[in-house]
C-alpha cells in the first residue's frame, strides 16, 4: 500500500498536485442525509362576511417548530387574525379534516379552541 502526502484531506504527489483514483468513489461525509416531509395543505373558504367568533390558543414547543409554522400559515389561510403571538381569532368551525390531521400529527394536546359569545371586531 502506497502512502500519499495529504493537503487539506486530499492525497497529493511530490509536486503538490492532487491524485485522483478513478476506481474510487468520492464520499462526502460532511453533508448529512436530509429527509424532507411535507404536511398536507388545506383550502377552505369561510367567506368575507363570516363573523370571527372562534378563539384558538396554542402552545407548540420549539422541537415541533415545523408543525407550528405549518399551523400558523393555515390559520392565516383561513382568515384568522393574530391577537397575540399564539392567540388567534377567526371564523368557526375549523374544517373537520383539518382538525383530524392536526390530531394525527400530535398537536391536539397543545391546542385549545373557545367559541366567543360576541364576534371579534
Amino acid at each position: 500500500m502506497r502512502k500519499y502526502l495529504k493537503y487539506k484531506g486530499v492525497p497529493v504527489n511530490a509536486l503538490g498536485l492532487p491524485i485522483f483514483n478513478p476506481n474510487k468513489k468520492e464520499i462526502h461525509k460532511s453533508e448529512p442525509k436530509r429527509f424532507y416531509s411535507f404536511h398536507k395543505c388545506f383550502d377552505f373558504n369561510f367567506g368575507s362576511s363570516s363573523p370571527k367568533d372562534l378563539l384558538v390558543i396554542y402552545d407548540i414547543p420549539f422541537e415541533k417548530r415545523k408543525e407550528r409554522d405549518w399551523f400558523r400559515r393555515h390559520l392565516q389561510k383561513f382568515d384568522y387574525v393574530m391577537v397575540q403571538k399564539s392567540v388567534w381569532v377567526g371564523p368557526s368551525p375549523l374544517p373537520k379534516d383539518f382538525l383530524n390531521y392536526v390530531k394525527s400529527i400530535g398537536l391536539s394536546k397543545q391546542l385549545k379552541t373557545f367559541k366567543l359569545a360576541t364576534p371579534y371586531i
